[in-house]
């Protein structure tokens, strides 16, 4: 059983609450991903803002244009501090993905952690070795990139 996990951290010149703001709203994240994934939110009532227990339904095109349905759920929400989703449907046999957010001396610092597995035992392994863990380092390499472009480069 091959559970893969990584963590991105980003510092942004920006207040708590401008960045829970911002990454707690569904509606922000097409623009922080990468057009070519052709992501687009289909749920109509997901509401506004993150809390415990909502869903959100997306498509995803991640290989050769195939849409992918994906369901995820937001199932722990500690108001400017952290909140995470968890995939109920989708492509991934697990995905937990952990959003925290610090207040640091001229800003915050955005943590990242994921745990995913791939379906399908070996085939899955050699799918992630081959492209799936390269696609998801170039999907938060590009957030990093428009978060920076949003809110401007951190200057230690």
């Amino acid at each position: 059983m091959s559970v893969y996990s990584f963590k991105t951290t980003q510092r942004m010149p920006i207040s708590l609450a401008e960045s829970w703001d911002f990454f707690s709203s569904p509606a922000n994240l097409q623009r922080i991903t990468p057009a070519h994934m052709g992501f687009r939110i289909i749920s109509r009532y997901h509401g506004e803002k993150m809390y415990p227990g909502q869903l959100i339904e997306y498509t995803v095109r991640p290989l050769l244009g195939i849409p992918l349905y994906w369901m995820t759920e937001i199932t722990h929400v500690q108001e400017g501090v952290y909140f995470v989703d968890e995939q109920r449907f989708g492509p991934y046999a697990l995905w937990h993905h952990q959003h925290h957010f610090t207040a640091i001396e001229g800003g915050v610092e955005m943590s990242d952690i994921v745990h995913y597995k791939i379906p399908l035992g070996p085939l899955g392994q050699l799918a992630n070795t081959l492209f799936v863990a390269a696609q998801l380092r170039q999907i938060f390499d590009y957030r990093y990139q428009k978060v920076e472009e949003l809110f401007g480069p951190w200057r230690s």
